[in-house]
């Protein structure tokens, strides 16, 4: 590959000198360069990279001195090579200026070819080399730089990912741990002390220490899995139970891999703990509500054919009306108790959507504290309250619009007082027979609840008082068997309570 010329600067102010100059330095192959004067040699200069600077000492105007001073105090040039062609016999002296001005060499007149050839020659391959070095210098404290800013980035993502690690391990209540099969020497990471509950400044780290965390019943599973590494085994899966030392019981779930020598030896085992206890008590939630589920589905289905069997009507659309209402107003304590997981319903939320399809302008008061139902109760609470509201809109004082209803309850140490206060509505008598409506009130409340039912008929309107635990008891959350509800005074109609 051809070499890289460099520029080679001539200067003497007698064109025929420069012209055998170039003729001698010709073949060397490099980019010769005439200047005629000082100052068009800096004009040159300024504008131009310089390898050599082949100089004449005696010049009008400015002289090879004061040109090479001028030079050596641009900071480009300060190492750039001059060679001082003298026509005169030089002295001692004038060599000592020469080398202060910056000189590095000089050549008597009449000139050598051969010795001023090779002169250039020395200092043009010189300035090559120092540019080649320059330039390898540069790349490599580029390469330097780009190593070094990968370098960071790379420690930069090592401490995100760490970071990034120890969120995971908080956030999955995660832990590490490490035994030296060897020498029994065990490390654990900040995770799993966590996990385990146990202090890293105090808690010792033996296999009895250890073992002494799991639960009674589970401790075969640490026996398991060190028995089948000894067996060879490469890695171990296992759910189990272990008591912190403040008595609290967590379920946690253990993988741990084997590292083998050459032969085939076990040498360290490496695992990871997580916590899964939340995870065992949302999978117990899940198995008990779906027994839950299956127990309501099976008490709503026996309460929504009971109250098929034992509806009566005139007609068949007013059967079907009777029957429909009933069934709705399980489907909205359904809905209720849905929302909150079927962990209980607040009774207010109850009432409001039992009475909402009656409720019009001013006429329906509720006042009472919160208080919270079980899944049972509130069933039982949101059948007793649509039969009540039913029999008013089509007897009582909803049925008018001068009528008014207010119901208000209190928690009495447990005991839940519901009272149905109707005033304003047509004249009330006590009937002579108990409708389904009434008698199932009756049944649900004081056999299903253990609670009590009093109806009080006076001449203003119905005033009906349910008074239910809020614990239950010995009490059943199936429905009242039909053959109990039918067995309540006789099968009258609940048009026949007013």
């Amino acid at each position: 590959m051809d070499q890289e010329k460099v520029n080679i600067l001539l200067v003497d102010d007698q064109p025929a000198k420069l012209l055998a100059y170039e003729v001698i330095l010709k073949e060397l192959g490099e980019n010769l360069v005439k200047a005629s004067s000082g100052r068009e040699a800096l004009e040159f200069l300024l504008k131009n990279d310089v390898a050599i600077i082949l100089v004449d000492v005696c010049m009008p105007e400015l002289d090879g001195f004061e040109l090479a001073a001028m030079i050596r105090e641009h900071p480009r040039f300060q190492k750039t090579a001059m060679i001082f062609i003298s026509a005169i016999q030089v002295s001692d002296i004038d060599r000592l200026r020469g080398y202060e001005m910056g000189a590095v060499d000089y050549v008597p007149v009449p000139v050598v070819p051969e010795v001023l050839r090779a002169k250039i020659k020395v200092f043009a391959e010189l300035y090559r080399k120092t540019r080649q070095l320059e330039r390898l210098n540069a790349e490599l404290e580029d390469r330097v730089r780009a190593r070094t800013a990968e370098l960071e980035e790379s420690h930069a993502r090592l401490l995100e990912s760490e970071q990034r690690r120890s969120l995971a391990i908080a956030a999955g209540k995660m832990g590490s741990w490490d035994w030296d099969w060897v020498n029994g020497d065990w490390m654990w990471d900040e995770g799993q002390y966590q996990i385990l509950g146990v202090d890293p400044e105090s808690f010792e780290l033996t296999p009895a220490n250890i073992q002494a965390l799991f639960h009674p019943d589970d401790v075969h599973e640490l026996h398991e899995a060190w028995a089948s590494f000894a067996k060879g085994a490469k890695s171990y899966e296992a759910e189990f139970r272990i008591i912190r030392p403040n008595g609290e019981m967590r379920w946690c779930a253990g993988t741990a891999a084997a590292s083998a020598d050459k032969d085939g030896r076990v040498i360290r085992v490496s695992g990871v703990t997580v916590d899964i206890t939340e995870r065992k008590q949302a999978e117990e939630r899940q198995t008990l509500l779906a027994r839950e589920v299956d127990h309501r589905a099976k008490n709503a289905l026996a309460l929504a054919q009971s109250i098929v069997r034992l509806t009566r009507g005139e007609n068949v659309k007013t059967y079907i009306r009777s029957v429909e209402g009933r069934i709705n107003a399980l489907a909205r304590v359904h809905t209720v108790l849905s929302l909150s997981s079927w962990q209980g319903a607040e009774i207010r939320k109850l009432i409001d959507e039992e009475l909402a399809p009656y409720s019009t302008g001013e006429q329906i008061n509720l006042s009472g504290p919160e208080v919270q139902l079980e899944p049972a109760t509130a069933q039982t609470i949101a059948l007793a309250l649509h039969e009540l509201v039913t029999n008013s809109a089509k007897y009582g004082a909803l049925s008018a619009l001068s009528g008014r209803l207010a119901v208000s309850w209190e928690n009495q140490a447990g005991l839940l007082k519901i009272t149905w206060t109707e005033t304003g509505g047509p004249p009330v008598g006590k009937p002579i027979s108990r409708g389904f409506g009434t008698r199932s009130v009756i049944a649900s409340i004081e056999s299903q609840l253990g609670g009590r039912a009093e109806f009080d008929w006076r001449l203003e309107g119905l005033v009906c008082r349910l008074s239910v635990p809020l614990t239950r008891r010995q009490f059943t959350a199936d429905p009242v068997p039909i053959r109990d509800v039918a067995a309540l005074d006789g099968n009258g109609l609940l048009r026949a309570e007013r």
